[in-house]
């Protein structure tokens, strides 16, 4: 569980999950979500997509593939995609992003961790470490229909931003330590939150890839330990 202390509320705002759904429909109309010719998940992977989704789109309208040594990932609707199970004590989760054309405006690519009751929209939870092409990142944890913002959206040198082809590479760690949960961007410490606040960093854990982007994934690896 997330324990949300009177020193982070300021960084944390709760919003409910209808108005999450406000934004995707607006941008929608300049950038309508395309569905991928997808459905299938490589070995120990699955993909679930965010709930304002998943009453329109499935998971065939998701590609996640095993390329060149990692995964690719064309989408289509947003979606997580869980694929390991870490201990609530020390862990290291990373992957290296490279997404390989602009999309139509800004989109997030990134990490997942703290997994819970996945499958149930109402007691789900999770954090969640993006950036996105104009050298942004933000930390999120959602909890059942609610996203409480942690870090808002934020510019940060460490995190390289798209190049004139609209190509960008990523490599994105969180590690969980006794005392505080660190995000790094390219090994450069970005954000750091203490375990009073990130209480129990355990459970699922594995990619997010927003609305409308093309990403090749490489190097994820969710390990028990502090290395």
């Amino acid at each position: 569980m997330l324990v949300l202390l009177a020193a982070a509320s300021a960084a944390c705002n709760a919003q409910s999950g209808q108005q999450q759904q406000q934004q995707p429909a607006q941008q929608g109309d300049n950038d309508p979500t395309q569905r991928a010719a997808g459905g299938t998940a490589p070995a120990g992977w699955q993909i679930r997509l965010d709930d304002k989704d998943a009453g329109r789109y499935t998971t065939n309208d998701v590609r996640f593939v095993p390329m060149g040594g990692g995964f690719h990932v064309t989408t289509g609707p947003a979606a997580i995609f869980p694929g390991a199970d870490l201990p609530n004590g020390p862990f290291v989760l990373e992957a290296t992003f490279n997404q390989t054309k602009a999309p139509a405006h800004p989109e997030a690519y990134g990490l997942f961790f703290s997994g819970k009751n996945l499958d149930n929209s109402d007691s789900q939870e999770y954090v969640y470490f993006l950036v996105r092409g104009n050298g942004q990142f933000l930390i999120n944890h959602r909890a059942g229909r609610d996203v409480h913002k942690i870090f808002d959206w934020a510019e940060n040198a460490a995190i390289r931003k798209q190049d004139a082809n609209g190509q960008s590479t990523n490599q994105l760690t969180v590690r969980a330590g006794t005392d505080s949960v660190r995000f790094l961007a390219n090994g450069q410490q970005v954000a750091a939150i203490s375990r009073q606040v990130i209480s129990n960093p355990g459970g699922r854990a594995g990619l997010r890839v927003n609305h409308n982007l093309d990403v090749h994934v490489t190097g994820f690896r969710g390990a028990p330990g502090a290395r």
